[in-house]
């Protein structure tokens, strides 16, 4: 348009019109040039503001999660929930703050589950073992020999093999409006700690001891006098004779925890719980209305926090385990192989019973054997034994 008038003042020009004419065009043209690049500038930030995101309301923060774990804040398990919700934290930016809670400050931990079904709380950390009383098919995930699997393999089952969806489906089942992720793979747990070495089976004829799970049958069925309590009360009941042996999990939680103070024998290997990992858990309606965003750095964070916890582990459980030889005087013995083969023998007897009362329980209990075929005879072809390197390059260091 600017292009067209200065064309047609040119031609007025050269036909004779006054040179003030000109210059007053050119005056106006200018200012008009001006106002519309004043105006558009004007528009610029107009713009922006609309296109931009709108401001937090005044007041408003954080989208924030109250969880519980099933542990004492003393114990390392409390730190990994600990761990995840950081993760969660950090990776949110800010939009969403998990905050956890010891075993108690709510509700007792095996009530946790049901705390996060009915919304009291938002979420939790514990392990589906827990929650036997419910169905004791959902011990199947960390209790028992597994058909030979640890628990990165039983983890593996679980995300790949079809474990996940036939653990919702108890959790429908039950009523319990949960979202639940495995994680965090846990090493062999210790037989236990007792007064004297264990020698043979018998020896737990009539044993007062401590364990959880479908654990509970399995030391039953070996004479024991089993007692399922959470880990805050192990201690205190074998320092009051409640109790004569218990197992909890690994050096480190077994040295917070206090077992030192009570016992100075803890037997190493055993098929109690040889594959057992940790449950986080999510109210289902609190879970179901966050943005998918959110949602997948919760699930990413399971991931993260998996790997994290792994490696946290070998840290500190090695470094407790000596210590506890140094410093708290502790022997530690293998068990018995005696001991084992009957383990898995009253095993045996224990998974029959389930699978033929409860048609699920064999189901999973299937699932796992048909998975574990394939995959321990893979991990046993294919990786090397530590033993032989270890003797070699430690010699001094034989057990």
């Amino acid at each position: 348009m600017l292009k067209k008038t200065l064309k047609t003042t040119t031609s007025a020009d050269a036909s004779g019109s006054a040179s003030g004419s000109r210059r007053k065009f050119l005056t106006k043209a200018a200012v008009a040039t001006a106002g519309t690049v004043g105006a558009a500038m004007a528009a610029v930030p107009m713009m922006a503001k609309a296109q931009a995101p709108a401001a937090p309301a005044v007041g408003s923060g954080p989208i924030t999660m109250r969880w519980q774990s099933t542990w004492p804040a003393k114990d390392i398990f409390h730190e990994y929930a600990l761990d995840y919700a950081k993760k969660v934290n950090d990776m949110s930016g800010g939009k969403l703050k998990i905050e956890v809670l010891p075993a108690g400050a709510v509700v007792k931990a095996f009530d946790l589950i049901d705390a996060v079904s009915k919304g009291t709380l938002d979420g939790g950390h514990g392990v589906t073992a827990y929650w036997y009383g419910k169905n004791a098919a959902m011990a199947l995930w960390g209790s028992g020999p597994a058909f030979g699997m640890d628990a990165n393999l039983v983890l593996a089952w679980h995300y790949y093999g079809g474990g996940k969806a036939l653990l919702e489906e108890i959790y429908k089942g039950l009523n319990l409006d949960v979202v639940s992720f495995l994680y965090g793979p846990m090493p062999t747990q210790p037989l236990g700690w007792f007064k004297k070495p264990v020698t043979r089976p018998e020896d737990f004829k009539g044993l007062k001891f401590r364990t959880v799970g479908l654990s509970v049958d399995i030391f039953n069925g070996m004479g024991a006098a089993v007692n399922a309590l959470p880990g805050g009360e192990i201690v205190p009941a074998m320092d009051k004779g409640l109790l004569d042996a218990a197992e909890f999990n690994n050096a480190t939680s077994d040295r917070l925890l206090g077992f030192p103070d009570v016992s100075k024998v803890c037997m190493l290997q055993s098929y109690h719980q040889s594959g057992e990992q940790f449950e986080i858990l999510f109210n289902k309606k609190r879970y179901d209305s966050l943005p998918a965003e959110l949602k997948s750095i919760l699930q990413y964070a399971v991931e993260a926090a998996s790997a994290d916890m792994s490696w946290k582990a070998a840290h500190r459980y090695s470094q407790d385990y000596i210590e506890l030889q140094t410093k708290n005087n502790i022997k530690f013995y293998k068990t018995p192989d005696s001991v084992l083969q009957n383990q898995l023998k009253v095993w045996d007897a224990v998974a029959a019973k389930k699978s033929a009362e409860n048609p699920l329980f064999k189901r999973i209990y299937d699932s796992q054997r048909a998975f574990a075929e394939r995959a321990v005879r893979w991990q046993q072809d294919t990786m090397v034994g530590s033993r032989m390197a270890f003797n070699h390059f430690f010699p001094g260091k034989k057990g």
